[in-house]
């Protein structure tokens, strides 16, 4: 009889190339790592990797054990899920990943709300870019993603994760508001109305490799002019900053304004682009009841924040606001 846990790390070693980083995520030692990978070895009597420079890569036998054991691993989470809701309390962890503005909008209220009416539920919570995080839940790092897509852009696809829309909020142009005085000053001559009179400004955008870095760079083409990145933060904070003391200008979606006064002007842009925000969880143990607890509340505070701001987009309850079926009814993720 094959040990679970043994087929488990052997999976891992499939999704993280490296003996290092299976210990890190399962918390044993690299070398309690091995040593489990080699009784597995000798178990099924077949070699089951080998190095290939830093990294290691698994033979075919090893292929067809970790398919198995991902199927183990859903009927487990299903069991799990199916005793839970047998209970008449809803307890346990549930892990988040989230990006920035959601964190900053949409948490805190659903907190709150989880304290008051699930007390013996515990999240815990870490900030992550949406193409991260989306594959970090998928590897069981996290059981629920806040997640952005935007306009035009397809999200990784993972089709072991179901799709909820949350909410859409519009994307602006934003700029330093009138009479302020900053870096760029002198090369303002008029007053900012549209996009393309950004051509000769500074502009700070999200790093490389973020949908919304892509996103801004295709708008500004669009408009006839490859933008001048002079910065570059993931931190959006630090980016409506830059704007609002008068050196740069971006694109930023309208959930950094919840609970906040605007210190800049914004500015629609050509056919009123909105951002996508949802939730996904693995197939397997999205009915886990905390699970559904945090959605369901992530769902109010978003549909609360679309009541509060009328220029809100439509939340999940107008939307899709139910978990997307096997066919991806939501589309892709």
């Amino acid at each position: 009889m094959l040990e679970l846990k043994r087929l488990r790390l052997l999976r891992e070693l499939h999704i993280r190339g490296t003996l290092a980083d299976v210990a890190a995520v399962m918390q044993y030692s690299p070398s309690a790592v091995s040593q489990q990978l080699a009784l597995l070895e000798k178990e099924v009597g077949v070699p089951l990797f080998r190095k290939v420079g830093r990294r290691v890569q698994l033979t075919a036998q090893a292929e067809i054990l970790v398919e198995h054991t991902a199927e183990l691993l859903k009927t487990l989470e299903r069991a799990e899920a199916d005793m839970s809701a047998s209970l008449t309390t809803v307890t346990g962890t549930v892990k988040m990943a989230v990006f920035q503005s959601a964190a900053l909008a949409l948490i805190p209220d659903m907190l709150t709300a989880m304290a008051q009416r699930y007390p013996d539920v515990r999240i815990e919570m870490i900030q992550r870019e949406p193409e991260t995080a989306l594959h970090e839940t998928w590897a069981r790092d996290f059981d629920l993603v806040v997640a952005e897509q935007y306009p035009g852009h397809a999200a990784p696809l993972q089709p072991e994760l179901d799709r909820v829309v949350l909410t859409t909020d519009a994307i602006r142009l934003a700029v330093p508001a009138a009479g302020v005085s900053g870096g760029m000053s002198r090369l303002r001559a008029e007053p900012i109305t549209c996009i393309a009179d950004t051509e000769n400004l500074p502009w700070v955008m999200e790093p490389r490799g973020a949908a919304s870095r892509h996103w801004a760079e295709q708008a500004c083409r669009q408009a006839g002019f490859e933008p001048d990145v002079r910065f570059e933060t993931a931190d959006l904070q630090a980016q409506i900053r830059l704007i609002e003391s008068g050196n740069a200008v971006g694109l930023m979606p309208d959930l950094m304004w919840t609970g906040r006064p605007t210190p800049v002007t914004l500015i629609d842009l050509p056919e009123a682009p909105r951002r996508t925000i949802f939730t996904s969880a693995r197939r397997s143990s999205r009915n886990r009841p905390a699970l559904l607890a945090c959605r369901d509340l992530l769902q109010q505070t978003a549909e609360e924040l679309a009541a509060a701001d009328p220029t809100a987009g439509p939340s999940a309850g107008s939307t899709s606001g139910h978990a997307d079926s096997d066919q991806g009814a939501s589309g892709p993720v």
